[in-house]
């Protein structure tokens, strides 16, 4: 059996390369951390954690090439989805979850890969993220087709099973990102986009559930929620789109309503009653004054774009 410590150990060769990425650096100037006091480590944490907004501001013409490449593909039926190991899986699958609720699209269309399947969300699978042969089969099994996006995320740039994701995927077609926060990543190489959001060493060395992960989170914000605004779930800042699916999102609907219309509370009710309770559609019929079915009929004319729906609808 080999040892890790034996020299030509492949331990040796991975300890070697990580040393090499900035998310492992070891800052020596924080060594003593655990000597001080409560308040100041939340100090140091909190001014480190200030700094990833900037970080991902200089990723942002790059992130939005990739957003509209999304975008047009999600408008012809594509998918979007998210493939990662440990943090970066869960927050693929965590930015997966919302959009349901927030974008009323359907459980395919956005979905998040982990790594060692539902049970690696919340507990370890040894093994999975070092497969790109796992990665391939995961998306295989989701028929991937050319008109997909796969969101390869990964902190070193180097997890397996993110490459194999964005590799396989590429093979087939479909469109490629690859998010990491190491420059001149292999993830990064792999893919169409190559995001790389340079976040510097952690507070606690290479725990990338911190600032890489933070990172992570605000990129795929953007994807998500920028694309959801081309393909017009959104009207202005408000989320038309969104289900109401228990009594805090359906007073959700009724305000949003109001304020896209600033109609009286009876018209709201009425509306929503004639649109079985779509929050878009009710706000067609009260601005551009038809019926549910021709508020019905005019969005799907529309592709679900609210702002050309009300402009058919202009006599």
């Amino acid at each position: 059996m080999t040892s890790p410590l034996d020299a030509s150990s492949p331990y040796r060769d991975l300890r070697a390369e990580l040393e090499t990425l900035t998310t492992e650096a070891f800052r020596p100037e924080l060594s003593g951390i655990d000597r001080l006091a409560t308040l100041e480590i939340a100090r140091i944490m909190n001014a480190e954690d200030a700094t990833v907004p900037t970080a991902v501001a200089e990723q942002l013409p790059l992130i939005a090439a990739a957003i509209d490449d999304i975008a047009e593909r999600m408008a012809k039926g594509g998918r979007l989805l998210y493939a990662g190991a440990g943090t970066a899986g869960r927050l693929g699958v965590l930015d997966a979850s919302e959009c349901p609720p927030t974008f009323n699209t359907d459980p395919s269309q956005v979905v998040g890969l982990i790594a060692g399947g539902p049970e690696a969300m919340v507990t370890s699978v040894e093994g999975a993220e070092d497969s790109r042969e796992l990665a391939a089969a995961d998306l295989t099994r989701l028929s991937l087709t050319a008109d997909d996006t796969v969101v390869g995320v990964s902190a070193s740039g180097r997890t397996p099973y993110a490459i194999g994701a964005v590799e396989h995927a590429r093979a087939q077609g479909a469109l490629t990102i690859g998010l990491s926060c190491n420059a001149g990543s292999a993830l990064a190489a792999a893919a169409d986009h190559g995001i790389e959001v340079v976040v510097g060493p952690e507070l606690l060395t290479g725990s990338t559930r911190l600032k890489a992960g933070t990172a992570q989170k605000l990129v795929l914000n953007m994807l998500s929620t920028i694309t959801m605004i081309r393909l017009g779930k959104t009207y202005g800042n408000l989320m038309v789109d969104v289900r109401a699916s228990n009594e805090k999102l359906r007073a959700r609907s009724r305000r949003i309503v109001a304020l896209a219309t600033g109609a009286p509370d009876e018209e709201i009710e009425k509306a929503l009653a004639a649109t079985d309770g779509e929050v878009k559609n009710a706000i067609l019929v009260i601005l551009g004054e038809v019926d549910g079915p021709t508020a019905a009929r005019l969005l799907e004319e529309s592709a679900g774009h609210l702002r050309a729906a009300l402009t058919a609808a202009a006599p």
